[in-house]
């Protein structure tokens, strides 16, 4: 039976409309909001609570929760419930990941839409397993093999990680592309106040189902309904014959692996249907920077101090400013380059020993100092640190 999405239901289920509850939870609450009516997870800590929460919440609503027993079978059930029909989505941290990167190549490669939170903690191997980082970005971009484009979130919030759960869905039926919602232990484990958003006020993006003529229909070309290059969503059980391989394939989606052109016109596709929308697909936070002469660019739990460090120098009367990427990947280069040539200098406070820090360089203005400030060890950023490293500019 098809899972019909019941705003009252959910919303009762969910309960008071302002909450305080932890980053993890949050993430469940996006999840359910957005529709999702599969989870399939393996528990593991920093993120095991948001697989609690959807074990207790998803039934309720008439969704489906499912133990599985790996990370590996984890995302393989998530993809076969979203090719079913579903909105699906796992969540997982650091080693967890790691397993899922042949699926989710295979996720890109068969263009299906789920979400994956990845609650970060450090590495590498087990490392500290209750101790949150950033340890992933560079993962999510590169991690599984070919030639591929990431969609990926970093939650500064707890009330972003409810919020970009419900954006991370909307990109990824978009695009029909899965998308990665990077939060980490700091933010899945931190309890802030959260405002339900009403139904009006959260839009939400659906997939295009196919409706064109079974016999004609192209499962993996250009979309006949819309004419973008995101393929329409032949869901199995609908009567299409539809082949899902992760092989190079050709409309049909039947296995073409030998000619050149073939392959380079699939992922061409594949990778372009995201980076010829990078400009409004970018999701930046400016604080400061007007008449700012040295900022930080950021992202998630290093956000944080940075915003604090930023008051501290302008009350000292430093120029200070600060650029958080709320979607990191497509990586906003445009805006980064922007930055870079106003400033003197970009501090990138990060949990790890560099990782976001190498695109910043890499589309900076050359006449920009960019400037490392790493942290590892499970701890935060404190901002007198980074205050510092702005005294010192």
């Amino acid at each position: 039976m098809k899972y019909e999405r019941d705003p009252v239901r959910i919303r009762k289920v969910l309960g008071e409309k302002v909450q305080f509850i932890q980053g993890d939870m949050a993430v469940a609450y996006g999840g359910l909001l957005s529709g999702v009516s599969f989870f399939g997870g393996y528990p593991i800590t920093p993120a095991s609570e948001v697989a609690e929460g959807m074990a207790r919440l998803l039934p309720r609503v008439g969704g489906c929760f499912i133990q599985m027993e790996d990370e590996i079978a984890s995302i393989a059930a998530v993809i076969g419930a979203a090719w079913g029909g579903a909105k699906a989505m796992t969540a997982t941290s650091g080693p967890g990941f790691s397993l899922m990167m042949e699926n989710y190549g295979y996720a890109i490669m068969t263009e299906t839409p789920c979400v994956i939170a990845n609650v970060q903690r450090t590495g590498p191997s087990t490392g500290q397993p209750t101790l949150g980082a950033q340890g992933d970005m560079m993962q999510v971009r590169w991690g599984t093999h070919g030639d591929m484009e990431a969609i990926a979130y970093a939650p500064s919030t707890v009330q972003e990680c409810l919020d970009m759960t419900i954006d991370s869905f909307n990109l990824s039926e978009k695009y029909r592309h899965p998308v990665c919602l990077m939060t980490d232990g700091e933010v899945g484990h931190l309890r802030e106040k959260v405002v339900i958003p009403e139904e009006e006020e959260m839009p939400l993006i659906e997939r295009v189902e196919a409706t064109t003529d079974k016999e004609t229909f192209l499962p993996f070309a250009e979309s006949p309904t819309t004419g973008s290059k995101v393929p329409d969503f032949p869901t199995f059980g609908s009567g299409y014959r539809t082949y899902v391989t992760g092989l190079t394939h050709n409309d049909k989606g039947f296995p073409k692996t030998d000619k050149q052109p073939d392959h380079e016109r699939l992922v061409m596709r594949i990778i372009t249907k995201i980076t010829d929308d990078r400009e409004e697909m970018t999701d930046v936070e400016e604080i400061e920077l007007e008449d700012a002469e040295v900022a930080f660019v950021t992202y998630g739990a290093s956000a944080r101090p940075a915003e604090s460090a930023v008051a501290m120098a302008r009350a000292k009367g430093i120029k200070a400013g600060m650029l958080r990427m709320k979607l990191c990947w497509p990586f906003p280069r445009h805006i980064v380059n922007k930055v870079s040539k106003q400033v003197d200098k970009i501090i990138v406070p990060e949990m790890n020993l560099g990782q976001m820090y190498h695109p910043i360089v890499e589309y900076s203005d050359p006449g920009c100092e960019i400037v490392l400030a790493p942290k590892i060890g499970g701890e935060m950023h404190l901002p007198q640190e980074l205050l510092e490293m702005l005294e010192v500019s």
